[in-house]
């Protein structure tokens, strides 16, 4: 059972990723989460809502990743000298250290 769910969120999330199909796969799942027919049917208590959960975290899921990825390629790349305050000096911190 495990090869089909990898072989699923796979094609998911690749298909996803492709600009060509993005709104295709956003729009079916949106779809799917909000239409009475299912794989399995929501009547019944707690498996009917295991598909759609799935389906809405995986949807969640690769479009925040997908986000985060966008954001991180907008950022420059910042080195830990770039990061530290101008003020900052090279002198060392004298610290005292108490035994407990």
């Amino acid at each position: 059972m495990k090869f089909p769910l990898n072989a699923f969120y796979a094609w998911y999330s690749q298909t996803l990723r492709h600009p060509k199909y993005r709104w295709f796969i956003i729009i079916a799942s949106l779809v799917y989460l909000f239409s009475p027919l299912d794989i399995s049917p929501d009547i019944i208590p707690i498996i009917g809502q295991l598909d759609d959960i799935a389906i809405l975290t995986l949807l969640v899921t690769e479009i925040s990743q997908m986000l985060t990825d966008r954001l991180k390629k907008r950022q420059p790349n910042q080195t830990m000298a770039d990061s530290t305050p101008a003020q900052a000096t090279s002198e060392p911190i004298e610290v005292e250290a108490v035994s407990l």
